[in-house]
């Protein structure tokens, strides 16, 4: 679909500037202080989330990965057979375009970019980069800290502490995942029935 299509040039664009243009942890405000590109590089989950220390966990992780994008495509493939409402096909294209744009980091950068721990990253041959086949490292950048200010003292436990909302930096395919699930929860009823007039629609072409 075009969708997943637009959503993956953009996430793919989009990360690999930031990778080759920042420092790492390097910022730069977009939109007053609520709105920056932060970027970091995130080795676990979407938003920071962490499956396992240890080498094995992000071979797991990225499997998982890619398990999660062929059943997705197969998903997507059934609710457009099944004549699902438009909705639903959009909220499962907004997932499979996530999922497979951080799969992508998963699989490749570690073999084309070098680290960016000291420098600026640099795309190098294939082969040549900071890690191995399946090892590579989501890049994030996205960072919304609309609120940052400390709690008030008169609160029990968490007064006087520093808060900040949103803290966790994401990149554009988290946000396509959080989109589409959300958006399916809200909308659950009205997306996830088939789509009655594409139904009758093929019914009656069938019987003619």
């Amino acid at each position: 679909m075009l969708i997943i299509l637009l959503i993956l040039i953009v996430d793919q664009v989009s990360k690999i500037y930031v990778k080759t243009h920042f420092q790492y942890d390097e910022e730069v405000m977009v939109l007053g202080t609520w709105f920056r590109l932060h970027f970091l590089e995130n080795e676990g989950m979407a938003f920071g989330m962490k499956f396992s220390e240890h080498s094995f966990g992000k071979l797991a992780l990225t499997l998982f990965r890619l398990i999660a994008v062929v059943c997705g495509f197969f998903v997507l493939k059934s609710l457009v057979k099944k004549k699902y409402t438009k909705g639903a096909i959009v909220c499962g294209a907004l997932i499979l375009a996530g999922a497979l744009g951080n799969l992508i980091d998963s699989i490749f950068y570690g073999m084309i970019f070098t680290e960016s721990s000291y420098h600026v990253s640099s795309l190098v041959p294939f082969g040549q980069g900071y890690g191995s086949l399946f090892h590579g490292i989501v890049v994030d950048m996205l960072y919304f800290p609309m609120v940052n200010t400390f709690l008030p003292h008169w609160l029990p436990i968490i007064g006087g502490k520093h808060f900040t909302f949103f803290d966790p930096v994401f990149n554009l395919a988290d946000m396509a995942i959080s989109t589409g699930i959300i958006t399916l929860l809200v909308f659950q009823k009205r997306f996830l029935g088939i789509d009655q007039k594409n139904k009758t629609i093929a019914t009656e072409k069938s019987e003619q």
